[in-house]
């Protein structure tokens, strides 16, 4: 239930830092109940548990701005913290573009977004705490696993009450719960990692402990027996987990602040062709049960569906309002980043994309975080598995593959039916041609 008695507050507050001198106010209270378990071989290592109600508010005097937040809600705190806050911002250099959002609306219909649900309040610890030992449990009863870096269980369940001086003032609640296990498999030479993790909006949403572990086991023991190969230029089947953090990059691309400041490699590609036209993206704020469903962003602009590449044409930037306005753009909602990042799956099977390969790589997890915005450059370790004529042959470690992103997106071959809808960035298997393998 929202907190109608902390609407109240933030409007008083911001009625008092007008009458105090303020140009413009904005102030949020975010209130934050987080529990987290992790498990290894059987013990609980780490167990956390907090609740946290906090204050945050930016204040602007004639285009000079200051911003302050705090955990004591009490009156007198706050109206102190407003003060001192319109002080700091009369020394401050002038910003024009830090200025507030206009009034849209602060009629969101929060029921279709069913962002929220009150049955992950009700979990209790001890159940929380038994799921993620029965992860561990199924995971290590296979004899090929070597160890376990530990199973978790997560909740959240959070709510966000948000107003400023231009008449917004709007409130919503949401929740998460998730859980996974990271595993090492073994043969007489080697050990392989590899997990699984799985989260939900709602609490049934959520897969069953046992589908968790032996997904986590499949992924885990499908290396043993991994053979480093030659170096190669290759076709290769990005699958779902690692084809979402490739796109994850992209929509770091994307991002108002990298293009403004040309940290980006699709600076100035807004409109143009910048990838095979089988390829469209979509941000969807408004999927039910949706992990990145939101109402509206920190800017508090009411979020909305953005056709972000449409037949390979980069068709919008994702931008908040201080960048939207510097590039002399509108917001498009994107201050909280993306919500639910999709790429539009095709009717092709990822083993229809593995059989069409006569020679190719089939690239499972990556190592590492090398990835260059600026130049939209990619090198990572992998895991993967070999294809020659359509069939796999055996595992792969202990090599990296090398790609552009604007190469990668013209080379995509194949795009799968099979994203992985519990994530913010929703992506299918997709085959690329022509990557770059350094093996021995």
């Amino acid at each position: 239930m929202i907190n109608n008695e902390y609407k109240d507050q933030v409007a008083k507050f911001i009625d008092f830092a007008q009458k105090n001198g303020a140009t413009e106010s904005q102030i949020n209270i975010m209130y934050s109940d987080d529990f987290s378990v992790e498990v290894r071989n059987g013990e609980i290592q780490e167990l956390n548990k907090s609740i946290s109600n906090v204050l945050t508010l930016k204040l602007i005097i004639d285009d000079k701005v200051a911003t302050a937040s705090t955990s004591d809600l009490r009156e007198a705190t706050i109206n102190k913290l407003i003060l001192s806050t319109i002080e700091r911002a009369k020394y401050s250099q002038p910003d024009t573009f830090s200025k507030l959002a206009d009034f849209q609306t602060n009629d969101f219909d929060l029921d279709k977004f069913q962002i929220f649900d009150e049955n992950v309040e009700l979990i209790n610890t001890d159940y929380k705490i038994a799921q993620a030992k029965e992860i561990e449990k199924i995971a290590l009863s296979d004899a090929r696993i070597a160890l376990s870096d530990g199973a978790m269980y997560g909740t959240t369940i959070s709510q966000v009450i948000a107003g400023n001086s231009n008449g917004f003032l709007s409130a919503f609640q949401s929740s998460s719960v998730g859980a996974g296990i990271h595993l090492h498999s073994k043969d007489e030479n080697n050990t392989y990692e590899d997990g699984w993790w799985e989260n939900a909006v709602f609490a049934n949403d959520l897969p069953q402990s046992e589908a968790i572990a032996n997904k986590a086991i499949s992924r885990a023991t499908r290396l043993i027996g991994a053979k480093k190969i030659e170096s190669q230029v290759i076709d290769v089947v990005f699958e779902p987990s690692v084809a979402s953090s490739l796109f994850g990059m992209l929509s770091s691309c994307l991002s108002g602040g990298a293009i403004y400041m040309k940290r980006s490699c699709l600076a100035d590609k807004l409109r143009t062709q910048i990838a095979v036209k089988s390829l469209n993206i979509t941000d969807n704020p408004f999927i039910p049960r949706g992990v990145g469903s939101i109402p509206f962003d920190s800017d508090y602009t009411p979020t909305k569906l953005l056709k972000v590449v449409e037949n390979g044409v980069l068709n919008s930037y994702l931008l908040d309002l201080y960048y939207g306005r510097k590039l002399n753009m509108q917001s498009t909602g994107h201050a909280s980043g993306v919500t639910n990042f999709i790429i539009h799956p095709t009717n092709t099977t990822q083993e229809e994309l593995v059989k069409s390969m006569k020679k190719g790589l089939i690239i499972t997890s990556t190592i590492g975080q090398g990835t260059d915005t600026t130049t939209g450059d990619i090198s990572k370790g992998l895991f993967g598995l070999m294809v020659e004529n359509g069939e796999i042959t055996h595992p792969v470690f202990e090599v990296t593959f090398t790609v552009n992103l604007l190469d990668l997106l013209m080379n995509i071959e194949g795009i799968a039916n099979n994203p992985l809808k519990t994530r913010s960035i929703q992506a299918p298997a997709i085959k690329v041609k022509n990557v770059n393998i350094s093996g021995y």
